[in-house]
């Protein structure tokens, strides 16, 4: 059996009374059809290998039961063969005994089948003629009534006197149109087509919608079969055709080919061309007989000999039944014509092992003459993460490996695996760079990443965004806009982008700006604006706007906001630029520093500062924020305060000058002492480090010296 395609029926079993109506009933009352659980009828040597070879590839060919017509004469039975049949020709027995060449060949146990197509599957076969519409070259009486004659099947091969009756295919009861050979044989089994009067070639083409797998056509003749024709297929609508073989009585001189009777797998035969019977003879043909040996039906060369689109069959040259010799009273040109009854052609949905199941391809509507009950449809319901009509290719986010055909052999179903793009994105394409990178391990890259992410894996927040920990990030809203003044806020180089830390969104600011949006200037500082913020020229702090120094023993209504920057931002601006270098601290670069020390000379210039608080502090830990630094100490001894109450203890210093070089001044080292005097925040209480704080390594001698400054001269 071949893995991936259901098992023709099982070999029926004791005789049973063919039913009243079934085709094979025109044969004679005498005849029975196998029942359930009895073994097949031996068989002639030759009448086995012919069954054998029917069905040598494995399930593919198995023939339709509407096959069985049987219209072929009697021939008197011959040692060794059925006594079953004894009044049937090997042909007729072949049909009938479908389920024993399932048998025979030995074609049990499909790989892969499985309810819900877990593993390779294939849809079930039919007719593809069904529903559809055939095309031929003439119609009888087409133009207008004409006078035919044929001979009748009967039981002893006898040459019986002809029927003659008339054709008209404008009467629907006179009519034999094309379409009767693809009606139901069991509804009609007297209906067929005829040609024309005095037709030598002719031609009978079924043109599908979309690719079909094709197993193999069975053709009933109601007039003698014909002495040449050829079965052409094309896979492209009829751009291009392909034979796939040629029928003659002499296939050499027809066709100047080998005959497949003599050398297997010839392209051409005589097995079907013999003029008798005159009615009810068949013509057979598999696309997998030899010389295809098939393990995977969905390998690429069987792929190649079974897809179709269209399927052609040209009739090239007709015979005469021999039972016209002997009559003298019927005029021979009512018996120029070709006549069928029956056009199966069998086959399946074309769906590369992915699917058991097709609906109608988008746009087709089946024909509906008389009969017909059932079509096979040719767009797959894809399973395995598949998509396309035919489940060529993977599904929009399954595509981390290459697509791949089932294995009808082993009954993989070589499923396409889903992308990993974190649930930003709803397609991915497959990448052979990437894959050949990963060692053939992963290959899927994200399409159109959402959420404001980017990354072959969506993995990372887009620039301009930051990662909310707060939130899976699979959810929609990991990625958080930075929110980053576009004033105050540095810009990458030679981009006009502004950026945040994209691990918690933090903002590098310009020299001189501060907070975490970069939305001020640093006590100070004053002047915000392109390229940050300017030193205020004073002992203490200044306006932050206008640059008028402020006293820090004052209190300060600080009303001089910085306008919101949504309203101050224009992209039209020039975009301010800035050194590589810019940006480290001394806390981590402090080899790059060069900050000037400071020295406790006049002490008029030390009073001069009116330094909010001077104190001997420890210096416990530094942090670098990006915009300013943190320094934790542990405050030993307070020798001045002015307004805010200081205590002894732990508490945080702010430096917040820069360096041309992005550093911040003094330099405080943990572990050390300083003396630090400086000014406090009004605003918000903090004790500020500045260029105009003093700071130097605590000396007992410096402490008693700065003490008697601030009893004897700062008053």
């Amino acid at each position: 059996m071949v893995p991936g395609f259901p098992p023709p029926p099982r070999c029926p079993g004791p005789s049973r009374p063919v039913r009243e109506g079934h085709p094979t009933a025109r044969r004679g009352p005498s005849l029975r059809l196998p029942a359930a659980g009895a073994h097949c009828p031996s068989l002639a040597p030759q009448e086995e290998e012919e069954i054998k070879s029917l069905g040598s590839s494995r399930g593919l060919l198995a023939l339709h039961p509407t096959a069985a017509r049987a219209r072929l004469p009697p021939v008197p039975a011959r040692p060794g063969s059925s006594r079953l049949f004894p009044a049937m020709g090997s042909c007729a027995r072949l049909l009938l005994l479908w389920g024993c060449s399932a048998v025979a060949a030995g074609l049990s146990g499909v790989a892969g089948v499985s309810a819900r197509c877990e593993k390779a599957c294939n849809p079930r076969m039919g007719n593809l003629a069904l529903g559809r519409k055939l095309w031929a070259d003439t119609t009888c009486g087409q133009n207008a009534t004409e006078l035919y004659c044929f001979y009748s099947e009967n039981t002893d091969l006898t040459c019986q006197q002809p029927k003659c009756d008339k054709c008209n295919a404008a009467q629907p009861h006179l009519a034999h149109l094309p379409a009767a050979m693809a009606d139901s044989s069991f509804r009609f089994p007297r209906t067929w087509w005829q040609s024309a009067e005095d037709v030598h070639r002719e031609k009978i083409q079924l043109d599908l919608e979309t690719e079909f797998y094709f197993t193999h056509l069975i053709m009933v003749f109601k007039s003698p079969r014909p002495a040449a024709m050829v079965l052409d297929r094309s896979q492209d609508f009829g751009k291009t055709w392909k034979p796939y073989k040629y029928f003659a009585t002499n296939c050499s001189a027809t066709f100047g080919l080998e005959d497949d009777v003599v050398k297997k797998g010839a392209m051409c035969t005589s097995r079907y061309s013999s003029p008798l019977p005159c009615t009810g003879g068949e013509v057979i043909f598999r696309a997998l007989s030899p010389p295809y040996d098939v393990e995977n039906p969905y390998s690429a060369k069987v792929q190649e000999q079974l897809k179709i689109t269209n399927l052609r069959v040209q009739l090239l040259k007709r015979q005469s039944c021999p039972c016209q010799r002997n009559d003298l009273n019927t005029k021979p040109q009512h018996f120029t014509h070709y006549a069928i009854y029956d056009f199966i052609v069998k086959g399946s949905c074309f769906c590369n092992g992915h699917a058991d199941q097709c609906v109608p391809v988008d746009g087709f509507r089946p024909v509906k003459p008389p009969g017909t009950y059932h079509v096979v449809h040719g767009k797959c319901m894809c399973k395995h993460n598949t998509a396309g009509t035919h489940c060529q290719h993977c599904a929009p986010l399954y595509n981390d490996r290459p697509w791949e055909a089932a294995d009808g052999k082993t009954g993989s179903p070589k499923e396409c695996r889903t992308c990993k793009c974190n649930g930003h994105a709803d397609a991915c394409h497959f990448d052979i760079n990437v894959w050949e990178a990963s060692g053939n391990r992963s290959g899927g890259v994200c399409n159109d990443c959402q959420h404001n992410t980017e990354g072959q894996h969506c993995q990372r927040c887009k620039p301009g965004f930051y990662r909310d920990l707060r939130r899976p990030f699979s959810a929609p809203d990991a990625c958080k806009l930075c929110s980053c003044h576009p004033v105050g806020s540095a810009v990458l180089p030679f981009s006009s982008v502004t950026f945040c830390e994209p691990s918690n969104g933090d903002c590098p600011c310009k020299p001189g700006v501060a907070g975490p949006h970069c939305d001020r200037c640093m006590v100070g500082y004053w002047g915000f604006g392109d390229y940050g913020c300017r030193p205020c020229d004073c002992a203490g702090s200044c306006d932050p706007l206008t640059g008028d120094c402020i006293s820090s023993n004052t209190d300060i209504d600080w009303y001089h906001e910085i306008p919101d920057f949504h309203s101050m931002h224009n992209k039209s601006e020039p975009t301010w630029e800035w050194e590589d270098e810019q940006g480290f601290s001394a806390l981590r670069h402090s080899g790059k520093c060069e900050c000037k020390e400071q020295v406790l000379g006049n002490s008029k210039a030390f009073c001069g500062m009116k330094y909010s608080y001077v104190l001997k502090i420890k210096i416990l830990s530094a942090h670098d924020k990006g915009s300013h630094a943190e320094v934790n100490v542990k405050i030993k001894k307070v020798l001045k305060s002015t307004k805010l109450k200081i205590l002894r203890g732990k508490r945080t210093l702010y430096p917040e000058s820069w360096t041309n070089r992005g550093c911040t001044c003094p330099i405080l080292n943990p572990g050390l002492e300083y003396l630090v005097a400086g000014h406090e925040d009004v605003r918000t209480g903090k004790l500020v480090v500045n260029m105009k704080s003093f700071v130097q390594h605590w000396k007992p001698s410096l402490g008693r010296k700065v003490m008697d400054i601030l009893k004897r001269e700062c008053k």
